[in-house]
Formats: C-alpha cells, sequence, structure tokens
C-alpha cells in the first residue's frame, strides 16, 4: 500500500453514476447488465462520444476528491458494464452474432459468442488510466473483468474444454493488467462476482485461472466478489458461498461486500495476509446513511482483521445509484473511516503513555 494512505483508506468499488446527458439511465436499469455492446444506450453522438465520456470522468474525478475519497477511479464512465467493453475487444469474439446463455439470476442473457481462440488484440483500458492519472494526483484504481466471469458471460462455440477458454481469457487479461500498471495504476481490480455465483465451477479452475492472469504482474492486484447489482439482486444471501479459497490467489487484497448482507465477519479470517476492501456501503436504496452507520460496519470486522490491513469501500458498484446519492454515500464513507481512524488512533496514544 502506498506509504501517502491514511489508516483505513477509502475507495470505490469501481463505478459511479454516469451522467443522464451522457448515457439512457432509464434503459440502463430496466435490463441485466449489458453482455455485448448497446451502443444505442448512448445519448451522445459517436463522434463526440469519447469526449463526452472524458468530461463525465472528470466530474467522476472531481466527485470523489471532494467527498474526500483516498484511492480514486474513472468512475467506468466508458463502459455500458463493468465487464462488456473489455470482453467484446477480444480476438475471438463474435459481437455480430451475439450467443445466449443464463445469467446468475437465472434468466436468459444475450452475451458475447466465441468463434475462435480468444486473444487481446490491443490494449483496452490503457487510454482511461492515462486520462485519470492526468487528471490527479491521488493514487489511482482500474478495473477489469476476470476470466472466470468474462468464460461464464460467454457463448463458447470453439474451445473443446471451458478450462482451455479460461486459460486464454487469463492470458489477455494478463496483458491488459500489465499494461495498466505501465501506465500509471497504482491499483489494478479483477472484477470476478461469477466465482461467488458458481462456486462448484469456480473450486474446479477459478482461482487457477485467476492465478495464471496475475503471473508475472508486480503491482497490487485486488479481487473482487460480490452477490451482483443491490439494484438489480434484491435477495441477498447472508455469507459467500466461496471466499476462504482465494487464500490462495496472487491478488494481495479481496474485495468484499459486508453492508447490506450483514455478512458475519469472521469469515475475514480464513484470508490472512491479505488486505481487505470492506464493503461498508448499502447499495439497494438511495438512502444515504449515517457516517456512524458506515462506522458501526468497519468496527464489525475489527476482531477479525487488523485495520492496517482494511480499506473501506461499497459493497459493489454504484452505477445504479442517483448522483446525488452516490456523493452522500461516499461522504460518508469517508467520514465513517475517520470516525473509526481517530477511534483507533486514541486508543494507541492511549497505550503508548
Amino acid at each position: 500500500m502506498p506509504p501517502t494512505l491514511p489508516l483505513l483508506p477509502t475507495t470505490l468499488v469501481g463505478s459511479l453514476p454516469q451522467p443522464e446527458w451522457l448515457i439512457d439511465r432509464q434503459k440502463l436499469g430496466s435490463r441485466l447488465p449489458p453482455r455485448v455492446r448497446l451502443t444505442e444506450l448512448w445519448r451522445v453522438a459517436p463522434e463526440w462520444l469519447e469526449l463526452a465520456q472524458d468530461d463525465a470522468t472528470i466530474l467522476a474525478i472531481r466527485a470523489q476528491e471532494r467527498a474526500g475519497i483516498d484511492i480514486l477511479t474513472d468512475g467506468e464512465m466508458r463502459r455500458e458494464s463493468y465487464s462488456n467493453r473489455f470482453a467484446t475487444a477480444l480476438e475471438g469474439v463474435d459481437i455480430d452474432n451475439p450467443g445466449q446463455t443464463i445469467s446468475r439470476s437465472g434468466k436468459l442473457d444475450i452475451v458475447p459468442r466465441i468463434t475462435g481462440k480468444i486473444r487481446r488484440k490491443h490494449p483496452v483500458e490503457v487510454r482511461d488510466v492515462e486520462f485519470l492519472r492526468k487528471n490527479t494526483d491521488h493514487p489511482i484504481k482500474i478495473t477489469v473483468p476476470g476470466p472466470f466471469t468474462m468464460a461464464q458471460q460467454a457463448q463458447n462455440d470453439y474451445y473443446k474444454t471451458e478450462e482451455e477458454m479460461l486459460a486464454d481469457y487469463a492470458a489477455a487479461v494478463n496483458d491488459e493488467i500489465k499494461d495498466l500498471f505501465a501506465a500509471g495504476a497504482d491499483f489494478v481490480q479483477i472484477d470476478e462476482p461469477y466465482m461467488q455465483a458458481r462456486p462448484e465451477k469456480a473450486r474446479q479452475y477459478g482461482v487457477a485461472a485467476l492465478n495464471r492472469a496475475l503471473d508475472g504482474v508486480t503491482g497490487t492486484t485486488i479481487v473482487h466478489l460480490c452477490f451482483g447489482y443491490a439494484a438489480l439482486v434484491h435477495e441477498r444471501p447472508t455469507g459467500y458461498s466461496f471466499l476462504p479459497e482465494l487464500a490462495e490467489s496472487r491478488a494481495q487484497q479481496i474485495s468484499i461486500e459486508t453492508a447490506q448482507s450483514s455478512l458475519d465477519c469472521s469469515i475475514l479470517t480464513k484470508l490472512p495476509g491479505k488486505t481487505i476492501l470492506l464493503g461498508s456501503l448499502d447499495l439497494s436504496s438511495n438512502e444515504v446513511e449515517s457516517a456512524e452507520t458506515v462506522a458501526a460496519r468497519i468496527r464489525r470486522a475489527l476482531p477479525f482483521v487488523d485495520a492496517t490491513r482494511i480499506i473501506v469501500a461499497p459493497d459493489c458498484g454504484m452505477k445504479y445509484l442517483t448522483r446525488e446519492a452516490a456523493f452522500g454515500k461516499m461522504k460518508a464513507m469517508a467520514e465513517g473511516a475517520r470516525i473509526v481512524r481517530s477511534e483507533l488512533q486514541a486508543k494507541a496514544a492511549g497505550r503508548s503513555s
């Protein structure tokens, strides 16, 4: 962790709400997260879209800075979903003739169709990191979809086995991550929600694919597992079906949700040595919780993981909140972390006096 960060630093999981002038938020929220490209969601003409996304990214950066967030993301302003921008940029994917599969919520979903060997043709998010780095002096983080999750969000019409497909997805992610660190990222997060959704398969080959994606990577990496966007997936389990297994991963940090599910934080003892991104914001509604509510959620974890190994975060991406609610929640999270930080520092001072 960079030395400039305070005890209990704050960050986002990745996304912030995109402005209504940039994307049709009603259409976005009325369907499952897109797995294929849905360019009709954008309100800006193609020739001006990148500039508009740049402007929205600057707004996202400034909102995080004003709210007191320590490690910034780009808010994923350029993405229709957390995964589809990268997944559909790969060689071997037929984006004109998509396939179908069953989503984690049990519904039929339109997904990329794999018709050839998966390869990364070019860097996908390097400009995003460069733009973020140019526009803030805070530590920065960028997110990429994980190989296991992308494999579950695709129709395989090429590979003989899922393991072969995963190996090529992992190689593509590995190339991207190395370029993202070279471009200036301080942290890279791999989003792997389907490890939680499909734990049996994840136990078979999920961690191996994740480790392949991190082979030779020297920067600080995170893997994020969640129960799905709370705005779209309303029923939450009270515990993870796949989490202790990540103790064997090469990722130094594990991002989980604890707020809405009231997770029993004793499970964190199963991740020795890992830094925990502690989900402390309930994203099921636009109601802004108090700083003290966030502080109480942080305190819940302290008996099981040392405060030096906690980064405070939302449960998941904040994409489906209103912009006003997202900003209020970020401020509450930053203040909640400050409350607990002050308590811990006061205790430490008392012990040393």
